[in-house]
């Protein structure tokens, strides 16, 4: 077994505890942080199932941006969705054998990542042409869409220009799941999109492409707009209004 494979193998390993425990502490923290005020976004829903249906929304359709800006939307939607397709035409290389579901999925995948690009360059693209959102961008924010067009560049090269050994790859990543390595092919763009990956995986849980997870922790989303039928009481003021 090289040391390649052993690099790769831990760092990979290394990266999947901090993504986990990163996620973890994250969320733990989203759900303790106290939302004493009904802030709900207007026109919000007054029940819970409204609520429920206003978040499907707005995870599946990006309901809010669309209202906003017709065409930061446009490059939003190609992103999150040609990422999804990505996703899960990568998941063949996680499971034997590879469920129907994921096979049919495989021809829309495999050109997914175009649309996964172009949406990237459209978002990066605005913090560059947009006055108000240049001025608010960091480095950090720059670096987030490098990092994601380098994954998604790597990755289609790997497709469309230079094919690397797909089922060397496949037996080294069963190897990761099952703890039994297996050799990693000796090819210089995948080592580089791995590696990339990995990087993402360990930075996600501290940057603000955890927006994804954080979202279901808005109060100005996920609170049921009913402060006139029901009054509400943070913990603190409870314990003021108990004591006196």
């Amino acid at each position: 077994m090289s040391f390649l494979t052993y690099a790769m193998a831990t760092l990979f390993y290394v990266a999947a505890l901090i993504l986990i425990a990163g996620l973890v502490y994250r969320i733990r923290l989203y759900a303790k942080t106290p939302a004493p005020l009904r802030i709900a976004t207007t026109p919000a829903p007054t029940t819970k199932g409204g609520v429920v249906l206003r978040m499907f929304r707005e995870v599946a359709f990006f309901e809010s941006l669309f209202r906003g800006n017709k065409w930061i939307w446009i490059f939003g939607i190609l992103f999150h969705f040609g990422l999804l397709l990505v996703l899960l035409r990568h998941l063949r290389y996680f499971m034997n054998p590879v469920i129907l579901p994921i096979e049919l999925v495989q021809p829309f995948g495999k050109y997914a990542a175009f649309a996964m690009i172009a949406g990237l360059l459209g978002l990066w693209a605005r913090r560059f042409l947009v006055d108000r959102v240049r001025y608010i961008t960091q480095p950090s924010d720059h670096a987030m869409l490098l990092l994601l067009v380098l994954i998604g560049v790597s990755g289609a090269s790997m497709t469309f220009v230079a094919h690397t050994d797909i089922v060397a790859l496949k037996s080294f990543t069963m190897g990761l799941i099952t703890f039994d390595l297996q050799p990693l092919p000796r090819d210089p763009l995948l080592i580089i999109h791995l590696f990339l990956v990995a990087v993402l995986m360990i930075i996600f849980p501290y940057s603000k492409l955890l927006h994804g997870v954080g979202i279901f922790f808005s109060p100005t989303r996920n609170m049921v707009d009913n402060p006139r039928e029901q009054r509400h009481l943070s913990d603190w003021a409870r314990k003021l209004e108990e004591t006196n």
